[in-house]
C-alpha cells in the first residue's frame, strides 16, 4: 500500500491496485463521524458503442442502458439491497453521469459490514426477463417526469445544439422508444464489459484505519474469481465542427421563460494537467464575472434580465467540454445579447486585478471546505481521478494562476466561438 502525503493539506491518500485491477484510496479522517465510500466503474451514458470482450463483437446497446444497469444493480435474488443497509443505519445510493456511474453509503457505525455490503452486491448481477420489463416501467415515468421538467429540456436543449448527435446531448435516462429495447442480454454485455475490477475504483474517507479497510477489501476480492481482460474498445461518433444548433426553444407549462447559453471547448485534446489549469482559470473568471459579488452579476439582476438562480458551470473532459450560463428570465435573448457583450468586452480588456485576487482567494476557500465534507471530496476525487487528475493537486494549481492565465483562457473559450442558445417558453408565450 502506497502512501501519498499532501503537505500542504495535511492529508495522507493510501491506495492500492489489486491483483484484479480494482484501484482503492483511502482517505482517513481522524475525528469524522460519518465515513462515506463510493464504487465507481468508468462508464456512463456516452459509452453505447463498444467491444464485448468475451467475443470480440462491437455492439450498439439502446440509449439509456448504463442508468437502466444502476437501477437494476439494487435488486438481488434475495431481495432489496437498500434493505441489507437501512439494518446498519447507512444510507446508500448510485447516481449515473455521462462517464461514470457509481454506488455509494455513509455511516456513522458498522463501516466494514457496509462496504462488504456495497462490494458484493455491485458485483452480483440479477437480471431476469421479468425484472428488466418491470423496471421499464418504473424508469418510463422517471423519463416522462423529466419530459415536463423546464430545467432538464433547457438542459439538453442546449447539449443538443452544441453537439447534435454526440452521444453526450442525449438525455441519460434514454427514452420510453430506447428503453424498450433493452433486454437481460445486453444488461449483461454492459456489466461484464464495463463491470470488471480493472474499471472501477473504490474510495473511502472517514475515521477508518487504511490497513484494516484494504485487508477487508482484498480479502473480499479474492475470494471472486475474474479473469483478465483486454482494454475495452469504446467508439464514438466525430465531434460536429463547431456547433449543430445556435437556437433551440421548446414550450412548457410555466410561468417565465427559461434559458441556457454557452460555448463549446475547443481545447479538448491538451493533457490532465492543462485540463486541470483550464478548469481552475475558467472558475475564476466565472466567479470575476458571475459570481454573487460580482458587479456584472448585480447587474443583470438590476436591469431586470434575471434573478438570483442566475449561474455558470464547466465542465471539462478529453471527449467534450462547454461553458454554460442562464437562468430565468422575463427577456430572454436579451439577456443572452448582454451576457455575450459582456464576455467579449471583458475578454478584450480582460479581468479587473481586485476582481481576480478576490475570486482567486474564494476558489481557494471552496477547495479547503471541500476537504470537510466526506461525501464531496469522495464524488469530486473519484471522478476527477477516472478523468487522469488528483483533486488533491488543486491548491497548487490555483495559487500558481496568475491575472494573464486567466485572461488567456477566457478569451480563448469565447473569441472566435460559436454559442449555443436553448429557451424553454411558457405555452404560447413566443
Amino acid at each position: 500500500m502506497k502512501a501519498k502525503t499532501y503537505e500542504r493539506l495535511h492529508e495522507t491518500v493510501y491506495e492500492e491496485t489489486l491483483a484484479n485491477g480494482l484501484q482503492v484510496f483511502i482517505l482517513p479522517k481522524p475525528g469524522f463521524k460519518q465515513t462515506y465510500a463510493n464504487f465507481t466503474t468508468r462508464y456512463g451514458s456516452i459509452d453505447s458503442e463498444f467491444t464485448v470482450p468475451s467475443r470480440g463483437e462491437r455492439i450498439k446497446v439502446p440509449d439509456g442502458i448504463a442508468h437502466f444497469l444502476e437501477h437494476k444493480m439494487f435488486e438481488e435474488e434475495e431481495g432489496d439491497v437498500f434493505v441489507e443497509f437501512a439494518k446498519t443505519g447507512a444510507s446508500a445510493n448510485a447516481f449515473t453521469t455521462f462517464d461514470t456511474t457509481t454506488y455509494l453509503f455513509s455511516s456513522t457505525a458498522d463501516v466494514e459490514e457496509n462496504l462488504t455490503t456495497l462490494l458484493n452486491f455491485v458485483q452480483n448481477p440479477y437480471f431476469t426477463d421479468e425484472n428488466v420489463e418491470k423496471e421499464k416501467g418504473i424508469i418510463g415515468q422517471e423519463i416522462k417526469m423529466y419530459e415536463d421538467n423546464p430545467n432538464w429540456r433547457v438542459y439538453f436543449g442546449l447539449l443538443q445544439g452544441l453537439y447534435g448527435q454526440f452521444p453526450v446531448a442525449i438525455d441519460i435516462a434514454g427514452t420510453q422508444e430506447s428503453i424498450a429495447k433493452i433486454t437481460k442480454e445486453t444488461l449483461y454485455d454492459c456489466y461484464y464489459t464495463f463491470y470488471h475490477p480493472s474499471n472501477m475504483t473504490l474510495f473511502v474517507v472517514g475515521a477508518v484505519d487504511p490497513k484494516a479497510i484494504l485487508e477487508l477489501v482484498k480479502a473480499n476480492q479474492l475470494a471472486k474469481d475474474y479473469q483478465a481482460l483486454p482494454p475495452i474498445e469504446r467508439f464514438y461518433p466525430p465531434l460536429p465542427d463547431g456547433i449543430y444548433r445556435a437556437e433551440t426553444e421548446y414550450e412548457l407549462d410555466i410561468s417565465q421563460p427559461r434559458v441556457l447559453f454557452g460555448y463549446r471547448e475547443k481545447n479538448i485534446d491538451a493533457t490532465p494537467a492543462a485540463r486541470q489549469k483550464r478548469e481552475a482559470a475558467v472558475e475564476i473568471w466565472m466567479d470575476c464575472l458571475f459570481g454573487r459579488s460580482s458587479k456584472h452579476y448585480q447587474k443583470l439582476i438590476d436591469d431586470g434580465l434575471t434573478d438570483h438562480g442566475f449561474g455558470s458551470e464547466y465542465e471539462l473532459t478529453h471527449l467534450y467540454g462547454h461553458s454554460i450560463f442562464g437562468g430565468n428570465s422575463k427577456k430572454p435573448k436579451e439577456l443572452v445579447d448582454t451576457v455575450q457583450k459582456l464576455l467579449h468586452t471583458i475578454a478584450d480588456r480582460g479581468i479587473d486585478p481586485e476582481d481576480f485576487e478576490r475570486s482567486k482567494k474564494k476558489a481557494i476557500g471552496r477547495f479547503m471546505a471541500l476537504l470537510d465534507s466526506p461525501q464531496g471530496i469522495a464524488n469530486v476525487f473519484t471522478s476527477q481521478k477516472l478523468r487522469g487528475l488528483d483533486v488533491l493537486t488543486s491548491l497548487d494549481v490555483l495559487q500558481s494562476l496568475d491575472i494573464e492565465d486567466v485572461n488567456e483562457v477566457l478569451k480563448d473559450h469565447v473569441m472566435g466561438n460559436e454559442m449555443a442558445v436553448s429557451i424553454v417558453w411558457p405555452q404560447q408565450a413566443k
